[in-house]
């Protein structure tokens, strides 16, 4: 199987991810509507190989997650 997309890179790092790192993961966050609190069919998607304290960094940059979390 051939990857056509290209690289895989670290949301956090921006290294690349290679095909036999197993401690890698990639997640979709929903975007909620502010009003509603309700999915609003988008989300942000983030591959993250290493530390999960990059994922709260990314979502707090992304105002996911309140930046006083």
């Amino acid at each position: 199987m051939q990857n056509d997309a290209g690289e895989f890179k670290c949301s956090a790092s921006n290294r690349i991810i290679g095909a036999k790192d197993h401690a890698s993961i990639q997640m979709n966050v929903a975007e909620a509507d502010k009003v509603t609190g309700r999915f609003n069919g988008q989300f942000k998607t983030y591959a993250i190989c290493g530390s999960d304290d990059s994922i709260l960094r990314l979502a707090k940059a992304d105002s996911i997650v309140s930046k006083k979390f």
